[in-house]
């Protein structure tokens, strides 16, 4: 439910996301290479966490949550929700929008680069995210790795 500035929202409803990612890199010698097998996995991993789950973004001005137990309840907008616990997840962004989702992205990404090798070759990361064809948003961010 992606929330707007003046405190309105969307409808409840689902998305299958895509994600891309471009690296821009200083050199593309073999001695510079950047394995995407780690940045694969991460993506992999992020993605598979957030299937089938209802997005809730927690730093969100208009979010607030009421319960936290086996269900969580929690208001969004001035709404009240309840579900179960295991079908929501909250994430650390303030709107579930795919620019939010690609900014979280791109930062969780550049983390995972700067732990891997050659990581001082990449110059910046592009995260695109869509949310159906022709609808998506994309960050890019400098690795200053």
């Amino acid at each position: 439910m992606t929330v707007f500035p003046d405190g309105s929202k969307e409808r409840l409803h689902g998305h299958n996301y895509t994600v891309s990612v471009e690296l821009e890199v200083d050199s593309i010698e073999l001695r510079a290479m950047v394995p995407f097998a780690p940045i694969k996995d991460v993506l992999a991993h992020l993605c598979n966490e957030w299937k089938d789950h209802v997005l809730l973004a927690a730093r969100n001005p208009h979010f607030e949550v009421v319960r936290d137990a086996d269900e969580i309840e929690f208001k969004l907008c001035g709404e009240r929700y309840v579900m179960p616990r295991a079908d929501a997840l909250l994430l650390p962004i303030d709107n579930i929008s795919v620019e939010a989702l690609s900014s979280h992205l791109a930062g969780v990404l550049r983390e995972r680069i700067r732990r891997g090798p050659n990581a001082g070759h990449v110059k910046s990361l592009i995260v695109t995210v869509g949310e159906s064809p022709g609808q998506s948003a994309s960050c890019e961010i400098e690795n200053n790795a």
